[in-house]
């Protein structure tokens, strides 16, 4: 399903959510024309990205489908690290892949910073060594103990090892740099599930700060 754009209006504390901005105000019925900047409407950045133009990320997907086409929440997931050039190397019962497709709606969590330019520049020959190791041989998989999360945090592990830095375990690195990105993406699968459904979604303020 393709994303359309959502746009948040506020008025009558309360923040409504649609896809074109009504003329008037869904609560009070009043122009939303000249109702000052708060009314105006206001895009709402999306938290997906096109995973094959994000260079070193961490990259998480639904197993099947895509977050918009039908996520529940509930699905599997699916995770890969891409490469300096947007090549999504991830780990299944088939063993590695590396995928320049079937990766265009993520979230994504950047790994490297443009500050570190041995990394830049190393990259590309440390996931393709690490990739080629007996751990990721197809019949070492196992869903729930050796599975493509377990890959791509043991590559950035071994990142951050060789940078003389300490690991990470699965539930720190979850925490720290995953939950914040899926937060706010269940928030925006939300709003999309219901513009899909109806024309306004309506959410009052719990401290109202417009009022007709």
């Amino acid at each position: 399903m393709a994303e359309g754009a959502i746009l948040r209006v506020r008025h009558c504390g309360a923040d409504i959510f649609c896809r074109r901005a009504p003329p008037r105000c869904p609560l009070c019925g009043r122009s939303l024309r000249g109702a000052g900047l708060p009314a105006a409407p206001v895009r709402l950045p999306s938290p997906f990205r096109q995973g094959h133009r994000q260079p070193r990320a961490f990259l998480l997907r639904p197993t099947a489908g895509s977050f918009l086409g039908g996520y529940d929440g509930k699905s599997d997931l699916h995770v890969g690290i891409t490469s300096s050039d947007g090549v999504v190397y991830n780990y299944d019962e088939e063993g590695i892949h590396r995928a320049d497709t079937g990766w265009e709606q993520c979230i994504s969590v950047p790994l490297v910073q443009p500050d570190m330019f041995g990394l830049l520049q190393q990259w590309d020959a440390l996931l393709e060594e690490f990739s080629v190791g007996e751990a990721w041989l197809p019949h070492r998989y196992e869903e729930q103990d050796h599975n493509c999360y377990t890959y791509a945090l043991a590559f950035i592990n071994s990142v951050l090892t060789a940078q003389g830095k300490r690991e990470m375990s699965k539930s720190e690195f979850t925490e720290k740099f995953v939950i914040p990105h899926t937060k706010k993406a269940s928030k925006y699968i939300t709003l999309h599930q219901e513009l899909t459904a109806n024309d306004l979604y309506i959410v009052p303020l719990p401290d109202p700060e417009q009022q007709c």
